[in-house]
């Protein structure tokens, strides 16, 4: 009976912890849904200057609008597109009316393309603000005799193209042609893996009943008769 009554306590003791952290996922996934809803209504919502953003401390993904002109200088970025495999972002620097040198991504070109110079008229462009983290301490160091970079990180791109930590990715091609396609920020490079992991947590909670069940009835089969 002391056995039977254990088995019972640690598997409902179990089964409780897994049940609350299956549902705790569901509920994250709700919360995640929302945001990446809000996110993705901010990143179309109609541009402000740039100027006047950064005033505002205006914060990632938001629209901005700026004229200006492309100065001499570019990094490649290494990356992949789906269906069309290793591709190069394109990060220019930008002397924005009133702003200064800022980083500008302007989209991506194919492995292999050339790349015009840049359009030596004035010109406006519209994108969103980001700031990407992508680097980390497994980041290869760019290898500058190539001009081929593994990240963007914003800081040391700046450093690089003389501008301002101010980066602005292009969502809409100007007037005159950059070369490159845009690739406009949105939010699929925001993880969102808590169905899966609620998936897990509900799955391990049946399988906990399954094995309590199993060792309730291996101990009452081993129970001598009576």
């Amino acid at each position: 009976m002391q056995r039977f009554l254990f088995a019972i306590i640690f598997g409902l003791g179990g089964l409780a912890i897994l049940l609350w952290l299956g549902v705790w996922q569901v509920q994250r996934l709700a919360w995640k849904e929302d945001l990446l809803d809000q996110i993705e209504a901010r990143i179309g919502e109609a541009p402000q200057p740039l100027g006047a953003a950064l005033a505002a401390r205006a914060d990632r993904y938001s629209p901005v609008k700026t004229g200006g002109a492309f100065a001499e200088g570019h990094v490649r970025m290494l990356a992949s597109r789906k269906t069309i495999g290793p591709v190069f972002r394109i990060i220019r620097p930008f002397e924005a009316d009133g702003v200064g040198r800022i980083l500008v991504d302007t989209g991506w070109l194919p492995d292999g393309a050339s790349l015009p110079p840049v359009p030596p008229t004035t010109l406006v462009l519209v994108g969103n603000l980001d700031t990407p983290n992508e680097a980390d301490s497994f980041t290869p160091a760019p290898d500058l005799d190539r001009n081929i970079w593994f990240a963007r990180d914003v800081p040391a791109l700046a450093e690089a193209l003389g501008t301002q930590e101010i980066f602005v990715v292009l969502r809409e091609t100007p007037t005159e042609s950059l070369g490159v396609t845009p690739w406009p920020v949105n939010t699929a490079g925001i993880p969102n893996d808590h169905l899966q992991y609620a998936i897990t947590w509900f799955s391990l909670a049946a399988l906990w009943v399954s094995m309590t069940a199993f060792f309730m009835w291996r101990t009452r089969r081993a129970q001598p008769e009576s």
